[in-house]
């Protein structure tokens, strides 16, 4: 029977700089899903590579003083070396100067441009060079980029433009009849409601100003704009409008492209678009995951919290980064690292829960039993717990990675170390060791273990390949095969363990802060200004006040006013609209999925004709310049939708 074809792809990283770990994440993330998928039996096509044309790089290249294909070619080698560093394994790595990639945009362009959805005229409005995006006047934030939030410079040429408008509603049609097209829910609605709904302008797609692009084959001064050549990796990389495009017809439509919240828009307007004008079919899925932060802020050089990949895997290893990141990273919210995190996640997670698991299962098998796994079938109650909690791992796993909640996927396999470690403290294996009539019971005990061990350490190896072949080769077992987690009782009886190595030594926080010089993260003191003090209440005055955990579903701005938001929340036993006046310090993607403290008994209120009904907890002061600072108050993950905050 032949396997069922997996197309996925990431959204290929721009060569302005050295990437750092939140980066990294989007990879990782990937190749894992990747490797489960292989595991399951699946024939998948994994795409990576590198965008390299734009006039950033153009400008990087010339302050550097090198030739842009010099700096294209370093970042590109170093990226290549973290990804070797990561452990992953790709299919394809696409490189946008690559020659077969730029001749094939060229055709790309020139079909379009002849058919009539690609056609020349004069742009004049402003442009974002570290993005590569163009805005116009009304969608400026304070005269800057809405994406990034930096200064933007007002451009005029002569210009290509694709028909957006013409295809806009032929787009909203199709995302609304396709509900996991764009992936999940409230990425789909920002991108409708924010962007497709209020009406598509078409796109300027060519450039004059700078050089470093591929040039527009019959209009030479004119190279073609970054994006829609970026884009245009997914299919170029398959062959499509080349010489052999085998592997396109193979394996396109794409089943996801997994890419940053970041670069959303361009991947469900522009990309689809570009796709229905070419005639062909869609990508199955957009995935647009969070950002990782550093502490609590995005990754910046000018920021000085920049962590690279290449630093943690020296400190931690390979296998506990990949770990890290896409055990921490929530489905919607943002994640966040500091050193402080790993360390407390590495120790927790690797170290205690699974790691003493082995070493100690393995340390009672060769004390116990001479080294060797048998399965004597006196068994116990406890032992059914335990084996329905091991055997339903993997379909808890599969329904989390369908879904792409990998740190929930993470979490169901771990559940098996975790009842594992429990399974111990209830069975006392050293206790059962004392008498020669408990033999029997010590060895399905100590084989139950090993077992669960074998399941749990081929559900973890799309996450951590090296630690996870290294556990297996402890317990002695060679039963890789996916379809052996669906069941108990693999391991042959007479199975002789292995050496079981230390797989993650215990971290002291302070040593390693010590022996590493990094830099522990440092509490920010600020002098602020005392304010009049309130009247003093009672706790019956507090307990008025029904403060509950909610959130955030849907966030968009309310007609006519800069600084409101409409924002849906889910309180557990409803849902219901509240107003905030946070639109000018948050972003509605920095929104979505969060979870706050909501005031819920509020006496509602009508704000620019919009309901509010409650409001969300937050600070505010003012800048140097005496514009409102609001830092929304974001609860914990694990705080429980609907309960009261006390």
């Amino acid at each position: 029977m032949e396997k069922q074809k997996y197309y996925i792809t990431t959204a290929i990283p721009y060569t302005s700089q050295k990437p750092h770990i939140g980066n990294s994440y989007e990879i990782v993330f990937t190749d894992a899903v990747t490797r489960f998928k292989r595991m399951q039996g699946y024939d998948v096509f994994f795409l990576t590579g590198t965008d390299e044309h734009g006039q950033k790089i153009e400008d990087c290249a010339k302050k550097a003083g090198v030739s842009p294909k010099e700096w294209v070619d370093g970042i590109s080698d170093g990226i290549k070396q973290v990804y070797s560093l990561l452990g992953i394994k790709y299919d394809r790595f696409i490189r946008t100067t690559d020659d077969y990639h730029e001749k094939a945009v060229q055709k790309i362009f020139r079909k379009l441009y002849e058919q009539g959805d690609i056609y020349k005229g004069e742009y004049e409005g402003w442009y974002c060079k570290p993005d590569e995006s163009f805005w116009t006047e009304t969608q400026l934030v304070d005269g800057k980029c809405p994406e990034c939030g930096r200064e933007v410079v007002k451009t005029k040429e002569e210009a290509y433009f694709l028909r957006l408008s013409k295809y806009q509603k032929q787009l909203e049609e199709y995302i609304e009849s396709n509900p996991d097209f764009i992936y999940p829910e409230g990425r789909k609605k920002e991108m409708l409601n924010n962007f497709i709904k209020p009406g598509l302008q078409d796109l300027c797609v060519s450039r004059t100003s700078f050089k470093w692009g591929i040039p527009v084959d019959f209009d030479d001064k004119h190279v073609v704009y970054v994006w829609i050549d970026a884009l245009s990796n997914y299919i170029t990389a398959l062959g499509f409008m080349g010489e052999d495009d085998s592997l396109y017809k193979k394996y396109w439509p794409a089943d996801v492209h997994v890419i940053g919240k970041d670069v959303l828009r361009f991947h469900t307007i522009y990309w689809p678009i570009m796709l229905m004008a070419l005639g062909e079919p869609l990508p199955k899925k957009v995935f647009g995951h969070p950002w990782l932060l550093s502490g609590t802020d995005k990754m910046s050089k000018s920021r000085g919290n920049v962590i690279y990949a290449d630093d943690l895997v020296k400190f931690f290893g390979a296998d506990a980064v990949r770990y890290y990141l896409l055990s921490e990273m929530p489905y919607t919210a943002d994640g966040s690292i500091t050193y402080e995190s790993l360390i407390e996640k590495y120790n927790s997670d690797l170290a205690n829960t699974l790691g003493n698991l082995v070493s100690r299962t393995v340390a009672m098998i060769k004390k116990y039993s001479a080294g060797v796994i048998r399965s004597t079938g006196v068994s116990a109650d406890v032992d059914n717990d335990l084996k329905k909690t091991v055997c339903g791992a993997y379909a808890e796993a599969e329904r989390c990675l369908d879904e792409f909640r990998m740190s929930d996927c993470i979490a169901a396999v771990m559940n098996i170390a975790r009842r594992c470690n429990k399974y111990i403290d209830e069975t006392l294996p050293w206790t059962l060791a004392k008498s020669e009539e408990n033999k029997a019971r010590l060895e399905e005990v100590l084989y139950n273990l090993a077992e669960s061990i074998r399941i749990c350490a081929i559900l973890l190896s799309p996450v951590m390949p090296e630690s996870c072949e290294k556990i297996l080769a402890a317990i002695g077992s060679d039963k890789k095969d996916y379809e052996t987690v669906k069941s108990f009782g693999h391991i042959e009886n007479g199975t002789v363990a292995g050496e079981c190595e230390t797989l993650f030594a215990r971290i002291d926080p302070d040593k390693f802060f010590e022996a590493f010089a990094v830099p522990a993260a440092e509490e920010k003191k600020e002098e602020i200004p005392a304010e009049p003090e309130l009247p003093q209440i009672t706790i019956d005055d507090f307990m008025k006040t029904e403060l509950r955990v909610a959130q955030i579903l849907e966030c968009e701005k309310v007609a006519k006013s800069d600084k409101l938001y409409k924002i849906k929340v889910n309180l557990g036993s409803e849902e219901r609209q509240i107003v905030s006046g946070i639109a000018k310090c948050y972003k509605p993607e920095e929104l979505i999925g969060k979870k706050v403290a909501v005031v819920k008994n509020l006496a509602p209120a009508v704000l620019r004709g919009e309901e509010s009904r409650g409001m969300l907890l937050a600070s505010s002061h003012k800048d140097e310049n005496g514009n409102d600072i609001i830092n929304v108050i974001f609860l914990d993950e694990k705080a429980k939708i609907g309960d009261r905050i006390r």
